[in-house]
């Protein structure tokens, strides 16, 4: 009975990994264009208020 056990236990995670590796690699849940396209305005916005409206001046034209 003990050899089956120490036997069981590769196999045991052996059907693990495999099982997780299916699980991690399977592909990204596709979105519709509308929902990147506003999820990407959202990105825009938060962009636009992280770095404010102030600008650098330029003083390339002394």
């Amino acid at each position: 009975m003990g050899v089956l056990a120490w036997l069981g236990i590769p196999v045991g995670a052996g059907v693990l990994a495999v099982l997780w590796a299916a699980w991690a690699a399977r592909p990204p849940k596709a979105t519709g264009d509308g929902d990147s396209l506003a999820e990407h305005q959202r990105f825009l916005a938060a962009m636009e208020r992280s770095t404010g409206s102030h600008r650098v001046p330029d003083h390339q034209g002394r």
